[in-house]
């Protein structure tokens, strides 16, 4: 059970918690297929295949690994790669990436997400913490957050320590006073409880935490009833 009394912050997944990510990715992709066959149609042809974009990016991968968490350069270099290989112009990549990034941020919140937000942000200090590269601004969710922190600005991802740990100290909270909210037990829920944090898991669609025995976790179908558990 959650400790209400020691809540002070909350600190908010976005992909898969905010908006579902599978459609504005599906989005994301199209876009940037149509904008290389139009621009670059070797590298189209070159990159339409989920295996040969695996392929290019395990390449790049290999090459630079210190942009593992930062998937926005990931993607670019692999369409940089892509085009190399195509034979076609690798300077365009920033066009064609640039292509995929606005599709990528075009998002679709969940019904309740909105009318949620105005009421977390009125009680609390809202801070983001993913994995992903959605962009707040560009999203249009910034006007709820305090700060944003990613798995590129802190150089890990979910659910390494360090991540809930920059969390707090972007929102100047202590982690023991944090409450982080995401949909994915292993990254969100255990994640931060490991490093000190409440958390409660929106399982919007039921399903079991793990086989075998797990903590007692805190659970919500949405968004909705994350604010009626906080109080807000």
């Amino acid at each position: 059970m959650l400790d209400l009394n020691r809540i002070r912050a909350v600190s908010l997944d976005l992909d898969d918690t905010l908006w579902p990510i599978l459609p504005t990715l599906r989005l994301a992709e199209k876009a940037l297929q149509t904008w290389l066959a139009t621009h670059s149609p070797m590298t189209a042809a070159l990159f339409s295949t989920a295996q040969a974009q695996a392929e290019i990016r395990a390449c790049v991968l290999a090459a630079r690994p210190e942009i593992k968490h930062d998937l926005g350069a990931l993607r670019r270099e692999s369409i940089r790669l892509a085009m190399y290989r195509a034979g076609e112009d690798p300077s365009q990549a920033t066009a064609a990436f640039a292509c995929f990034y606005a599709a990528r941020n075009t998002v679709t919140l969940y019904p309740e997400a909105a009318a949620a937000l105005d009421r977390l942000a009125a009680r609390f200090p809202l801070v983001a913490l993913t994995n992903g590269n959605a962009d707040l601004a560009l999203t249009g969710v910034a006007h709820w957050f305090k700060a944003c922190v990613s798995a590129k600005t802190v150089g890990k991802g979910k659910p390494h320590i360090e991540t809930f740990n920059a969390a707090a100290i972007a929102i100047g909270a202590r982690n023991a006073s944090v409450v982080h909210v995401g949909d994915d037990v292993s990254m969100d829920v255990f994640g931060a409880l490991n490093a000190g944090m409440q958390a409660v898991w929106v399982n919007r669609e039921p399903q079991a935490a793990s086989e075998g025995t797990v903590p007692l976790i805190t659970q919500v179908q949405n968004l909705t009833q994350l604010c009626e558990v906080l109080g807000c």
